[in-house]
């Protein structure tokens, strides 16, 4: 089965995203990540509500918005109502996340966990069961063009036997420095989304490139 392929906007030209978002909607990307940063969870800042509101109007495919926030609750119904088809909170940002997962797919969205580098894939074991996808970071949040971590297939493998373990239909989506040298080894270790910033937009191809990972099986 093909990946599904999600490129992250945060790469993309900002002066000129009505047309950024045509190519997405014209390539063979399935989803449009979104990257939404507030400079506490994370140690920068990069677009709220308004821009998510004007990509959707243009968008022709779900929006995939990550919250890199505290206090999510606050903000997930309003990125609903800006077009969020899945939510995505952090698992170290909510301490009741339960709660936090119930009231995204109360709003109709399907509901995500985000989950850094360094957290242990047992702070999932609660809640796998319960949510449509695991966000795992393999680079450190917060900035773009960062260097791939290694032990991120090794998370893969551990993440895919408590998803096995659990009955889960939970899908593992990877996050940061995804390129053609490591694509084929992540899909092969159990990826099914990959989220490709630089790697699309600073392609001299855009389309091709999303086109070349969606080949990947």
């Amino acid at each position: 089965m093909s990946p599904i392929i999600a490129p992250s906007l945060l790469a993309a030209d900002f002066a000129n995203l009505e047309s950024e978002v045509t190519m997405l909607n014209q390539s063979q990307a399935d989803w449009l990540h979104i990257d939404i940063m507030d400079g506490r969870f994370v140690p920068n800042i990069s677009f709220g509500l308004p821009v998510v509101e004007a990509i959707n109007r243009h968008a022709k495919k779900p929006l995939d918005v990550h919250l890199m926030i505290v206090q999510p609750e606050n903000y997930v119904e309003a990125f609903a109502k800006a077009g969020a088809s899945i939510i995505s909170v952090h698992v170290e940002a909510c301490p009741h996340l339960h709660r936090n997962i119930q009231q995204i797919k109360a709003l109709g969205c399907k509901a995500g966990v985000g989950i850094n580098p360094h957290t242990p894939i047992d702070t999932l074991q609660d809640i796998i069961q319960d949510i449509d996808l695991v966000c795992m970071m393999s680079v450190n949040p917060g900035f773009g063009g960062q260097k791939f971590i290694e032990n991120t297939y090794s998370k893969i493998g551990q993440l895919k036997e408590l998803i096995s373990k659990k009955s889960s239909k939970a899908l593992i989506e990877i996050d940061g420095g995804v390129n053609q040298d490591n694509a084929k080894k992540l899909i092969d270790a159990g990826a099914q989304v990959l989220v490709a910033g630089n790697f699309v937009f600073s392609s001299k191809d855009p389309s091709a490139t999303i086109r070349g990972l969606k080949s990947l099986a």
